[in-house]
């Protein structure tokens, strides 16, 4: 994957989010969206986005626990204190990303690309992916036909013939009527 996309140091990319406690020594219990999922210790800092607003903290320990992840933040030092932040969802600068490999994007970065047919034809904007286990999906809507969504199966060769983030377009081999 290669980042030729200009990104912007204001761009947020969720990661995951506490979603318990852990003990009483304000350690929680954290869902990561991250593969490995104790990847997302792996950022120094999270910013955790809550609904009565955001707070960045760093993050002094961390740990794979049974499947998931727990990790104690600066300055949360007991229970109460780690009660306050479950639901808060935990995001990083893009940019904090690590570099990849041509070929291969991060999700994030598949986002908002236009998604055109080889013959040209406009198809919508990703929207967002996910995993079925066999392969990834991309979910491509077309707002231009009353939000029309497509499946397209992430298959880089096969379907997916072109990504350029830089252009902020894909193409595909895909049937347009499909």
């Amino acid at each position: 994957m290669s980042v030729a996309r200009p990104l912007h140091s204001d761009r947020l990319i969720t990661l995951g989010r506490i979603s318990g406690l852990y003990g009483v020594r304000g350690w929680v219990k954290v869902y990561s969206d991250t593969e490995p999922r104790e990847g997302i210790l792996n950022y120094p800092e999270w910013l955790l986005v809550c609904a009565d607003g955001g707070t960045s903290l760093a993050v002094e320990s961390g740990r794979r626990q049974g499947r998931g992840v727990v990790a104690k933040l600066a300055g949360i030092d007991d229970r109460d204190s780690a009660a306050m932040l479950q639901g808060c969802e935990i995001a990083v600068p893009r940019e904090q990303f690590a570099a990849t490999a041509p070929g291969e994007y991060y999700w994030a970065d598949l986002e908002g690309l236009r998604v055109v047919t080889t013959e040209g034809i406009e198809l919508g904007v990703v929207d967002h992916l996910f995993e079925t286990g066999s392969n990834d999906v991309l979910v491509v809507i077309d707002e231009a036909d009353g939000r029309r969504e497509r499946l397209i199966p992430w298959h880089p060769g096969e379907v997916v013939k072109d990504v350029d983030l830089e252009g902020e377009r894909m193409v595909v081999d895909w049937d347009a009527e499909f």
